[in-house]
């Protein structure tokens, strides 16, 4: 069994490499970015997802691919851009996999397809994305279900995932758990607004658990991925601060709104992203993002990490040299980068 992972070399693409390898399934990565050295892997494929030629080399030998390439950052990356990487990518890789034969695939989506749509959010709600993101990795969703429906026994499995978060992470909750470890942390208000999350060893084994069992009744299938049951912004926090054994204030909101007021200007006048702001603030202890996942339960699979445990884990990590790493922030450019084997 080969399987082939666009955008292995990621956060997500990492920890699937080592699940495969554990597996006995050899992998190839395509990616812009190289793979870390201790990452295995069978064959790297520097390359871009919009490159027929870098794709057809990847899916070579292939029984099926691990799509996770994607245009997904908030700043930084324009709307043709995001429709170029997220929609076209896909057409790219249907037209590859049609070439060499390959019937199965895994395609990590968003749940930002919701966008402004109304709870509960299932997979039977219909999709209302307002970001450049969830629209183009709706329009991704689009082309893998016209290529599934159109026979000779293709499969297709769409994990649609809330912000996902493990050891090796360094987005939204490495920033949250070293902000609390340097105590440059507060609770705005009382933070009681629903933060759905995933966690990286859960999502990766739900997965994997579904795409075997995908056949003809479902040969086009939508699973969302959370953990449950869901934990507030204050829960979240609290977590965190107890397994590093630190402490933070809390704030008044209307307090918190205020000192993010000349930050605001900031951007507005530079245009950059900084790390603090109206919008930020009320991201985090005033909006809820809550999405259901009971479908993938319901089909059978129980996760084996609860959402604290995960927590604790990353915090170990974090605590046992996370602290001490970083990681570059890699965007799609606008142009296609034409491939590079070894």
């Amino acid at each position: 069994m080969k399987i082939c992972i666009t955008g292995g070399s990621g956060f997500i693409g990492s920890w699937f490499c080592q699940e495969y390898a554990r597996r006995g399934v050899e992998v190839v990565i395509i990616d812009l970015v190289e793979p870390a050295v201790d990452l295995p892997h069978a064959r790297y494929v520097q390359g871009d997802i919009r490159d027929i030629e870098a794709v057809r080399d990847a899916l070579s030998g292939c029984d099926a691919v691990l799509h996770l390439a994607a245009a997904h950052h908030d700043f930084g990356i324009t709307e043709p851009t995001f429709f170029a990487v997220n929609k076209e990518g896909a057409s790219v890789l249907c037209q590859g996999m049609d070439e060499v034969g390959i019937r199965r695939i895994c395609f990590f989506s968003t749940v930002a397809v919701y966008g402004t749509a109304s709870p509960p959010l299932t997979e039977e709600t219909h999709p209302e994305p307002v970001s450049h993101y969830g629209r183009s990795k709706l329009a991704g969703e689009k082309v893998l279900e016209a290529w599934t429906l159109s026979g000779d026994d293709r499969r297709c499995l769409v994990i649609r995932p809330t912000v996902t978060f493990g050891p090796h992470n360094f987005a939204n909750m490495y920033s949250l758990i070293r902000q609390i470890d340097r105590k440059q942390f507060f609770q705005a208000g009382d933070a009681t607004n629903i933060k759905s999350l995933s966690y990286i060893e859960n999502i990766m084994a739900a997965s994997l658990w579904l795409w075997e069992r995908i056949g003809d009744d479902d040969a086009f299938a939508i699973y969302n991925w959370v953990e449950k049951p869901d934990m507030d912004s204050a829960q979240i926090s609290r977590t965190v601060a107890d397994a590093l054994g630190k402490s933070y204030l809390r704030i008044p909101l209307f307090i918190a709104l205020a000192m993010a007021k000349p930050f605001d200007i900031m951007i507005a006048i530079t245009g950059k992203n900084f790390p603090v702001s109206s919008a930020r603030v009320r991201k985090l202890f005033v909006d809820q993002t809550k999405f259901e996942s009971d479908k993938a339960r319901e089909a059978g699979f129980t996760p084996e990490i609860t959402l604290a445990e995960g927590l604790q884990r990353m915090v170990k990590w974090y605590l046992d040299g996370g602290r001490e790493e970083s990681s570059e922030w890699n965007q799609p450019p606008a142009e296609i980068m034409r491939r590079h084997t070894s």
